[in-house]
Order: structure tokens, then sequence, then C-alpha cells
């Protein structure tokens, strides 16, 4: 059998298209093999970072490279490095090291003097009641107040709104913990977890991320436990500075 030069050419695509099908099989395999039936406890935050540490190195040499272009233009720049979902110190130990290491090639590599800082998010009731032994690693703190309200009560967030309307209606709670910070549980956490780390770094920064910073109820609650500052969606921004103002206000009188 003789082969013209258009069929070699056509066999040559055909072996193409079938090593593209073979590379998306092997990836869907892989998206496949991650799968988890419970994510919001599952495979993320410094977890994914520390199983896959290219991802965490990835995101923080893109940090600073684009810190350093700033810098190069005249734009004061100190990023701020928050390592999500640590609930024991060696998570925070592993997944900092990694990343001071990529921060300072950066740094070394397009000379330029950085200034930085690497903290970590507390949203596991763990990390708060161990923060005297994450603060020796971290530079500031921030309330991730979603999760933690999720974790001390075993709320879903996914799913809480089907019982939790019952729950304020009958009186079981004053309101619904992921619109307010319910401050006799995850607001003790709260307390303790700023005792305990500003123990071991009295200038400790610590603020709070997540909806509740845009709650009068819950900003007032943090200027009373000397929160630095609250972190919310841009829209609710307004009224997260109007209740802070309320509260130095009412703590003045």
């Amino acid at each position: 059998m003789k082969l013209k030069l258009r069929d070699v050419s056509s066999l040559s695509k055909i072996d193409e298209l079938l090593v593209q099908i073979r590379q998306k099989e092997a990836v869907l395999d892989k998206v496949r093999s991650l799968h988890e039936f419970n994510p919001m406890l599952g495979h993320r935050g410094c977890r994914l970072g520390i199983t896959y540490p290219e991802i965490y190195k990835m995101q923080v040499r893109a940090i600073f490279e684009a810190a350093c272009e700033l810098i190069k233009k005249g734009v004061s720049v100190i990023p701020e490095v928050m390592i999500p979902l640590v609930g024991h110190v060696k998570e925070l130990q592993f997944t900092k090291k990694d990343a001071v290491e990529v921060a300072e090639e950066v740094i070394r590599r397009l000379r330029i003097k950085v200034k930085y800082s690497i903290g970590t998010m507390i949203e596991i009731p763990r990390a708060a009641l161990t923060a005297d032994e994450i603060a020796q690693e971290a530079e500031f703190f921030s309330f991730g107040t979603n999760d933690l309200t999720q974790m001390t009560f075993g709320f879903s967030r996914d799913d809480a709104g089907v019982f939790l309307p019952g729950y304020v209606e009958k009186g079981i709670l004053e309101a619904d913990p992921f619109v307010t910070i319910d401050q006799v549980g995850v607001g003790k956490l709260i307390k303790t977890a700023v005792r305990l780390g500003r123990g071991v770094r009295p200038g400790l920064k610590v603020g709070i991320c997540g909806e509740h910073g845009g709650d009068p109820a819950s900003v007032e609650f943090c200027h009373k436990v000397g929160l630095n500052y609250v972190s919310c969606s841009p829209y609710r921004v307004p009224i997260a500075r109007l209740a802070a103002a309320h509260a130095k206000l009412k703590e003045q009188e």
C-alpha cells in the first residue's frame, strides 16, 4: 500500500490529537481523584499548600514579582502574605519556610528591597486555643469569622439556611451567627486568641476577614476586644466605617 503525502500529514494530525486526548484524560483523572464529599472541611487552605507546595510557591512568587515591579515605579508596597486554615503551628512553619525562600529569591534576583510580613488566618478553633504557639511564627492574625463560626457551631454554611431561621424564630439563637458574630462562643475564641497571641507578640496586628466585618454589632465587638481592623465586601465598607465611628464614640462616652 502506497501512502500519498497528504495521507501522511493526516496521520500525523491524528497522532497529535491522540496525544492531546491522552493529556486531557490524565488531567480529568486527576480532577476526579481530588473529589471530596465535604470540601469545606477537606483538602483546602494550607493543606493544599503542604500537599502541593508548588501552588503556594507560584502564588508567593507572583506577589513578590508584582511588588518589585510596583516599587520600581515608585509605589509604596508592603506585602502581607496570609496562610489560610492553619490549625497547628507546624502547618504554618512548613508553609512559611517555603514562602520566605521564594520571597527572598525574588528579592535577590530583582535586586529590590521589599518589606513584608507573613501571618495567618485564625479560622479553626484549635488555632484560636493555641494562638500563643502560632504567634511565634505569625506576624499578624486575621480571623476568618465565616469558617470559625462554621467550625465552632458545627454548622455548614452551605445548608444552615434550612434551619437557622427557625432557630432565630424560636429564640434558640438571638441572630444568625453567619450574619452577626456569636460573641459568647465564637467571640470567646477570638478574645482568647488575641490574649494568647499578644502575650507572645505584643505588637501583633489582628483583624477579621469575612462578611461579619460589615455588620455593625460585630464591628463594635471587634473594637471592644482590641482588633486593629475589619475587612469586608466593598459594598459594606461604608457601613463598617460608620459602625467603627459609633463604637469609638460609645467608648469615649
